[in-house]
């Protein structure tokens, strides 16, 4: 989501109640375009703000974490430190529902004076920036210097005005009535949702789309909708309700920052719920701060663990491919040998009745004993019945050989694409850089990708996920096939149960039992782990198969992770873990 006008609010409310009153101590410029700034709060406690005009990624919150400064400050740090060190701050402030956060500074200047200074965090995008300004509005510095060459809108120099570029004419939403909401959004046509956010501030794409879904319209009607149809009106005024009640929340303050997941990966955040999306895939956080450090954490972890294996994909993507083509071809092949079987039958008949044929008869009306029905069977005039039943044998014999190697072919290649859609679902669920380590010597062993040199084996770090469930017990997830293995055949005992996705690749679950009878939660929330790490993954209804560990056995030969099984229990089961606790060994 961008770091929008709500989320710059609720942020606003946050640090004003963590940082109002506190004292900066240290000022530190870890980047070119960052700052980590210090605070000794009011209560005695002691704060870090970390503050990022990054073109890429413009953020602005708390945090615990502490990050290593260059030996030399740069110049804006040494400005900031000779103004600012020990300032207080005195207040924290958003101009409308802007994307800029005001830090309000009071510190004694070199005479003793008390003076007044800004800080100003414009959270814009690439536009984004770090402004110190003076208590006239002058820019004493800023982070990034913006000169006239660069944009006709506003110059961002030390001895310039400072001031908000309105390039947009955007509204400020918390002033809005319902008569001036009606005017804005009906003197356009475009959507609904493009609309609430390119005339209102503060609004980003997914806000508006929540707001048309919270008043029950399609954010993609067209705004003509409103004046061109009979219930336009009453429409419209369910859409302003939605629209007021979002403001209301945001003048009180009254803020629910959550991060909504798809299938396990981030999606969305937000300063409040946001219905568009399952809020049973939903993480609450006690503070925006917590919010957006876990989702960016999260976000860039799964962004790097996904380039990191990018290559690994390829390659399972280009042999997946290439014998997904070969088994393709394969079948149609067996397909082609079904006929051999009535090459058998005609070649019988003509042994049998082939006295009734003449040389240069074209076909041949015979009694199939096998059916009891006539048959006719097609004849080569310049062959004798004896002939013609040689070359249909002869046309069985070969299509029976050709089924039988076909038959032997397809099932290598059907296990070869199984395990390959194996390393894939593993490659889906890496969390970090030593899960990939393991799938990648798995390719190795399994000549996918070749060894460098004389380059040993690597000791593996990774580990199974670990989760508990409510009533104590102790679940194991595979993230990969060499840990499946391993879960299944040397950490299981045979009295603990043993659950996998049906038909389908993914991870092999086992719960340890330590002797107890397993509650029936305790079965539903094994099976979640086993759809939820599968391919069919996020699936409202996914299939299980569970038993006990001492029916799962390995076949000799076989490929990491595959096994076989012929006594279990099967249940319907959703991907739901939210009544698990994931456990960091």
């Amino acid at each position: 989501m961008a770091f929008d006008g709500i989320t710059i609010a609720a942020l606003v409310k946050e640090l004003k109640g963590a940082l109002s009153g506190g004292r900066i101590y240290k000022i530190a410029q870890p980047e070119n375009d960052e700052l980590l700034l210090t605070i000794k709060t009011a209560d005695g406690g002691q704060r870090r703000l970390l503050i990022s005009a990054s073109a890429s990624l413009p953020l602005i919150y708390l945090t615990e974490n502490n990050k290593p400064s260059p030996m030399t400050a740069p110049g804006f740090c040494m400005l900031l430190r000779k103004h600012l060190q020990n300032g207080r701050i005195t207040d924290l402030t958003q101009p409308g529902l802007e994307r800029i956060i005001h830090l309000h500074i009071d510190h004694l200047n070199e005479m003793g004076d008390l003076c007044h200074k800004r800080l100003i965090v414009e959270i814009m995008g690439k536009h984004s920036n770090i402004i110190f300004a003076d208590e006239n509005d002058m820019i004493i510095d800023s982070i990034k210097h913006i000169s006239g060459m660069v944009s006709s809108v506003r110059e961002v120099l030390p001895g310039r005005p400072y001031f908000i570029p309105m390039t947009q004419d955007k509204q400020n939403p918390l002033c809005a009535d319902f008569s001036s909401f009606k005017n804005t959004l009906t003197g356009s046509h475009m959507p609904v949702y493009k609309a609430l956010y390119s005339f209102y501030t503060g609004l980003s794409p997914v806000m508006a789309q929540e707001i048309c879904h919270r008043g029950g319209l399609d954010g993609d009607t067209s705004t003509a909708f409103f004046t061109e149809t009979p219930e336009g009106e009453e429409i419209l005024q369910k859409l302003y309700t939605s629209f007021e009640c979002i403001m209301t929340q945001i003048k009180e303050g009254d803020f629910h920052p959550a991060i909504f997941y798809e299938k396990g990966v981030p999606a969305e955040y937000a300063p409040l719920p946001l219905t568009i999306y399952s809020q049973d895939d939903a993480r609450f956080f006690d503070s925006v701060s917590q919010l957006l450090e876990q989702y960016y954490a999260e976000k860039n972890t799964f962004t790097r663990i996904r380039q990191k294996s990018a290559d690994l994909r390829k390659i399972v993507q280009t042999a997946l491919e290439r014998n997904i083509k070969k088994y393709d071809l394969q079948v149609k092949q067996m397909q082609d040998t079904e006929k051999k079987d009535k090459y058998r039958i005609y070649g019988e008949l003509l042994n049998t009745y082939g006295y009734e044929a003449s040389v240069g008869d074209k076909s041949l009306e015979a009694l199939n004993y096998y059916t009891n029905e006539m048959m006719t069977i097609p004849l080569d005039p310049l062959l004798s019945p004896s002939e013609n039943a040689k070359k249909y044998f002869d046309k069985y014999g070969k299509l029976k050989r050709t089924y039988e190697a076909l038959s032997t072919l397809t099932a290598q290649v059907k296990e070869e694409i199984d395990h390959l859609e194996s390393i894939q679902a593993a490659l889906d669920i890496a969390l970090r850089e030593e899960d990939l380590i393991q799938i990648k010597e798995e390719l190795i062993d399994n000549g996918y990708i070749r060894r460098k040199g004389n380059a040993k084996k690597v000791k593996f770090t990774s580990r199974p996920f670990h989760y508990v469930n409510r009533d104590g017990f102790h679940m194991y997830v595979g993230k990969n096939n060499f840990q499946n293995d391993d879960l299944t055949f040397k950490f299981a005992s045979g009295g603990d149960w043993w659950f996998h996705a049906k038909g389908i690749p993914g991870s092999h679950v086992v719960v340890k039992t330590e002797g107890a009878e397993l509650p029936d939660s305790a079965f539903e929330d094994a099976a979640r782990l086993a759809a939820h790490y599968s391919k069919a993954r996020g699936q409202d209804k996914v299939e299980i198969d569970y038993t006990e560990k001492k029916n799962v056995k390995k076949p000799n030969g076989s490929k990491p992770g595959f096994v076989v099984y012929y006594t279990n229990y099967s249940m319907i089961i959703d991907s739901d873990l939210s009544s698990l606790t994931l456990i960091e060994d």
